[in-house]
């Protein structure tokens, strides 16, 4: 009874974090709520001296619904536009996650950061963000504070957003259409909330409508496919590792991280329902759902989250982030200019 109640306890404290950061990351929505819910979660945890009546929910928020908030992410996806949209963008897509992991891996062998931090943010960076890192993160079996650190690239969204339509100007992007713009933002910029940001800005600067903005967040859609066969790879190569430490059988069953499917069977139904004349508003309340559930889960997370030992080491992650985004960027211009686009 008192675990039950445990979980409870956790749970509201979650949302009593969450729904302020929902709300913030509304009108901030180039920092986004989970940036705000592990942060008012850092600054809440130092004032819970004992958390053991809350570890329960906590547990539950930052593991289960990380993996609800991943499921429900596939309803956003219509699998039948993604595909016909992002053909022209995947040679990009597929060069900038490269980039990216690559990047992350020499820098975290060069900086010696912890693999799995490393690895979150070469995710992080290349796929969506923090919606990666919520993929990721049980495939690799990571922590709370590996989480936290890794949640800080999406700190360059903030960044991209705001300058990202000036640098596309400077750069000589055909003002008069939204398409090479839009390429650019759906792979340069991680995190939903900012690609919509900086694709709506160019929009507004040269009167498209919502040209800019349809592309992009087309691309950023085709990019967050990519969420589904690197977590298959992680899980593999995780259970692999802990084979050669451990010497026992691996169990496939309980390996293969099966939320991954269930987000898959998620996009089928959405694909499904569209080709049969429903509405996209239909599956909003449930993609609403799905970014609040992630915020949630972030909440917990920062509750757990040490935030001395944050800032201690927090520098080399976000470093490790800048590193990735730069040679996503660069990446993405080269690409675009080798295929013609800008």
């Amino acid at each position: 009874m008192n675990n039950v109640k445990n979980t409870y306890k956790g749970i509201l404290l979650c949302l009593s974090i969450a729904i302020p950061s929902y709300l913030l990351g509304k009108m901030i929505p180039v920092v986004g709520g989970p940036v705000f819910a592990i942060l008012i979660g850092m600054v809440v945890t130092l004032f819970i001296h004992d958390k053991t009546a809350f570890a329960g929910g906590l547990t539950f928020t930052s593991k289960k619904i990380l993996q609800y908030a991943v499921i429900l992410l596939g309803f956003g996806l219509n699998l039948k536009v993604v595909v016909a949209t992002g053909r022209q963008s995947l040679p990009i897509i597929v060069g900038t996650i490269s980039t990216s992991l690559i990047v992350a891996y020499i820098l975290h062998k060069i900086m010696d950061i912890d693999s799995n931090i490393s690895t979150l943010v070469g995710i992080g960076s290349s796929i969506c963000g923090g919606s990666a890192i919520a993929a990721a993160a049980p495939c690799i079996d990571a922590s709370d504070d590996e989480i936290a650190q890794a949640i800080s690239v999406i700190f360059f969204n903030v960044i991209a957003a705001l300058v990202f339509p000036n640098f596309g100007a400077f750069l000589g992007f055909d003002p008069t259409s939204g398409n090479a713009f839009g390429i650019f933002a759906g792979t340069a910029i991680n995190d939903t909330s900012s690609v919509t940001a900086a694709a709506s800005t160019w929009d507004s600067m040269y009167h498209l409508g919502s040209a800019t903005l349809d592309k992009a967040v087309t691309v950023k859609l085709t990019r967050t496919l990519a969420i589904i066969p690197i977590t298959l790879v992680l899980a593999f190569v995780t259970a692999k590792k802990q084979k050669e430490e451990s010497s026992e059988k691996i169990n496939w069953i309980k390996v293969f991280p099966m939320f991954i499917i269930y987000f898959v069977l998620a996009s089928l139904i959405t694909t499904v329902a569209g080709a049969h004349g429903v509405d996209p508003a239909f599956f909003t309340p449930i993609k609403s759902l799905s970014k609040f559930f992630i915020i949630l889960a972030m909440a917990a997370i920062g509750i757990n989250t040490n935030i001395v030992k944050l800032i201690k080491t927090g520098g080399k992650p976000i470093i490790l982030g800048l590193g990735c985004w730069i040679g996503i960027t660069f990446v993405s211009l080269t690409l675009q200019h080798f295929l013609s686009i800008w």
